[in-house]
């Protein structure tokens, strides 16, 4: 059962209690409950439905929140497969397949860099994304594109000091 199921249960459990709780406490009113003992059984109906409630927002909050954390994952992973097949691909093919800005493919891209998922290389002006193995990338003082000598310039990135190509390792 997913997390949206049990927090859609938890609130009409929370709903149910309180709707029959209040019924109970509506009847012995009637049969002359003092006002003292309706006011311990609704902190008592309090005590045990809002919690329930509360557990039920919450759990539903957090399924949203997965929802879109798996729908990131997916797109990444569409990029891996994507470039894996083609050996290089466009920026503006992949903002246009994964429905999303070119800011959130470059932050894509870092995240999959910064896991060690990818390896490759990209000039962000050209706008094409390269399939490499690491292997081939660790050694590289020299950039593919221009020639210019490439540094060291995060963990996992190397950069072209001339060109600006980035080498992801």
């Amino acid at each position: 059962m997913n997390s949206k199921v049990a927090g859609i249960i938890l609130i009409v459990s929370g709903i149910a209690v309180c709707v029959v709780g209040g019924a109970v406490l509506c009847v012995f009113t009637m049969a002359g409950l003092t006002a003292s003992g309706v006011g311990v059984g609704v902190i008592l109906l309090a005590i045990i439905s809002l919690p329930l409630f509360g557990a039920g927002v919450f759990l539903i909050i957090k399924s949203t929140q997965e929802g879109k954390d798996d729908e990131i994952i997916a797109k990444q992973r569409k990029i891996l497969d994507m470039v894996a097949t083609r050996g290089q691909v466009r920026i503006s093919d992949l903002v246009l397949e994964l429905k999303s800005s070119r800011e959130q493919v470059q932050n894509w891209i870092y995240n999959l860099v910064g896991m060690g998922l990818f390896s490759g290389y990209i000039n962000w002006e050209d706008g094409v994304l390269y399939s490499m193995q690491a292997s081939q990338l660790k050694d590289k003082t020299q950039c593919v594109r221009c020639g210019g000598q490439v540094t060291l310039a995060g963990k996992g990135v190397s950069k072209c000091q001339h060109c600006g190509t980035e080498y992801f390792l």
